[in-house]
């Protein structure tokens, strides 16, 4: 399961509604914290952490779509490190 992780100081640029979308979503484990210690990232733009990897975006439905993509491409990126170990 990924972990999607938002910052409570964050939600002024919309990523409430972003954290509502996610949480609807069974491959996405949402957290919510009071920092996550990126306070520059956090008052200039809509930002969330996916698997510990910041994602950052002009608006809150950009960043809705890029935690998407980040998960696929996490997932390929895992699907492939997988098969090249079970073919050693």
């Amino acid at each position: 399961m990924d972990i999607v992780e938002f910052c409570v100081s964050n939600m002024h640029h919309g990523t409430d509604k972003v954290m509502e979308r996610l949480e609807n979503d069974p491959r996405v484990e949402v957290v919510e914290y009071g920092c996550l210690g990126n306070c520059g990232e956090c008052f200039l733009s809509p930002y969330a952490l996916v698997n510990g990897e910041s994602i950052v975006a002009e608006t809150a439905e950009q960043l809705y779509d890029l935690i998407l993509e980040e998960i696929e491409k996490q997932e390929a990126e895992k699907s492939a490190l997988d098969k090249l170990l079970d073919d050693l």
